[in-house]
């Protein structure tokens, strides 16, 4: 039963709350290369879905809250033979992509991984298709791809949900949230009903990323902010549940004075397709992203470094602001999840083995002593070039330098990289090593003629586009 508390004497909606309604139910996105980037991106975190596959703590997590809690024609999880509630699929959908940290990312005052919003996207778009009649494109998913990316990263460019303790992923459910409730067919009023409520929720802290508390939970948060995100918007638009229009702004019990230092926040543009257009793929490694270009510095060092471990000095890596804060990691490192946030690490393998997989942060190639030896001879030092490039919204720069010292006095030269290979200006150089990343992951989980097909329709971007949502996503079940 909805309890409709509105009264005449209720505030208007604050600002950030009708902007986003607005936007997701009005805005035309008509940005022909917005559309093409949401194509690879939803290749290449479905291809992250089924890499994910493969860890045994990942499947662990894919199933209905309440064994044997199934639906006839429910939302499918890829990879798998489940059909669950539309709010959990999301939740098993947000954690596959998200699971090995090898999907898109956004870097900004906030960070995040824009993509981590397909798992709300895939799994209400397959309900509605295969329980309640509706037929969604392909595309569809896309346009609503497109305004979920906006949101996260628009909101991300510059308000800093870190600086507080709060994860990135209160953005996630903040735009599935949004995204989920114009889905269903809510009008503008439910979807700033279901916004104010995901704020009021307040955010994950994000203690669960940092030491001495690292741990798994930062590989399946942005699932849980899927599923939150579902319920929201079932709430607002199936059972009319009623908002809180100054959700944000109220004295004292809004989100403002409770949970961001008293501040308003802040835009540096108006909502469009500007995320989508200038994301960052993760393409070649699975770290964190403020290390990427760390990585491919020292993956083109191994030729010098790894023939003279032992007369290594020290090791320099110059980074931005952001990666200096947050994954400048000394001493032990108690897990996968603490080893694939820290820079050391993550420059260590690949001077010793020239490469960097997601089986490199697991206990057994941890043991090797030669990696502690070498993160031990480095330091980590803030570039303000890097950091000045990082935050210019012309440039989206994630510069890392990397340079090996010997113990003869003799050292490699310097290598410095601004950009990585997933950003937007090295997209003709990166997307044919995605759609490599992408054959590979559904060859090696898919049965191969399956997998075939899959790739044969993902090879014509206006077939692709064209296809019903539910049997593409039929390609993916197991």
């Amino acid at each position: 039963m909805s309890h409709d508390i509105r009264s005449a004497q209720r505030p208007a909606p604050d600002r950030p709350l009708a902007d986003i309604a607005d936007y997701v139910l009005d805005h035309r996105i008509d940005s022909t290369e917005a559309f093409e980037t949401a194509r690879y991106m939803l290749m290449d975190s479905l291809g992250c879905a089924m890499l994910a596959m493969k860890f045994p703590q990942c499947v662990e997590h894919l199933a209905p809250i309440v064994p044997g809690a199934t639906l006839e024609n429910g939302a499918r999880v890829p990879g798998t033979s489940l059909q669950l509630d539309p709010a959990q699929a999301a939740f098993c959908i947000g954690t596959q992509i998200r699971w090995l940290d090898f999907n898109d990312t956004w870097l900004a005052a906030e960070w995040g991984h824009p993509s981590d919003n397909l798992g709300t996207i895939l799994a209400v778009g397959d309900w509605l298709s295969r329980s309640q009649g509706k037929s969604l494109s392909v595309r569809d998913a896309l346009g609503w791809a497109i305004k979920a990316h906006e949101i996260q990263g628009g909101y991300a460019l510059k308000n800093s949900f870190n600086r507080v303790g709060l994860d990135h992923v209160i953005l996630v459910r903040l735009a599935s949230t949004a995204v989920a409730t114009a889905m269903l067919g809510g009008n503008r009023e439910q979807v700033i009903d279901a916004v104010s409520n995901s704020w009021i929720d307040g955010g994950a802290l994000r203690t669960y990323r940092h030491a001495p508390n690292t741990g798994p939970r930062k590989s399946w948060a942005a699932g849980d902010a899927c599923r939150r995100a579902v319920i929201h918007a079932l709430n607002a638009v199936q059972h009319g549940e009623t908002g809180y229009p100054s959700a944000l702004s109220a004295k004292t019990w809004g989100f403002y004075d409770v949970a961001f230092g008293g501040k308003p926040f802040e835009f540096e543009r108006p909502f469009g397709s500007y995320v989508m257009e200038n994301v960052l793929f993760k393409i070649s490694y699975p770290a964190e992203f403020h290390a990427q270009t760390a990585v491919e510095c020292a993956m083109r060092l191994h030729g010098q470094a790894a023939k003279r471990l032992d007369e290594i000095e020290r090791i320099e890596i110059e980074t931005q602001e952001a990666g200096a804060r947050i994954i400048d990691k000394t001493g032990p490192l108690a897990n996968y999840a603490d080893r694939d946030h820290c820079i050391q690490y993550m420059v260590a393998v690949p001077l010793i083995f020239g490469r960097l997989t997601a089986d490199d942060y697991t206990d057994a190639v941890a043991a090797d002593p030669r990696i502690d030896a070498l993160r031990a001879k480095m330091t980590v030092t803030e570039n303000p070039q890097f950091t000045r490039d990082y935050f210019d919204p012309d440039k989206r720069f994630i510069g890392n330098a990397v340079r090996v010292f010997f113990k003869d006095g003799t050292s490699t030269e310097r290598v410095a990289i601004d950009y990585p290979i997933g950003h937007r200006r090295r997209r003709a150089e990166g997307m044919p090593v995605l759609k490599a990343k992408f054959e590979g992951a559904v060859a090696g989980h898919l049965p191969a003629r399956q997998a075939q097909q899959l790739v044969q329709l993902c090879a014509d971007g206006a077939r692709l586009e064209a296809a019903p949502l539910s049997e593409f996503l039929g390609f993916f079940a197991s």
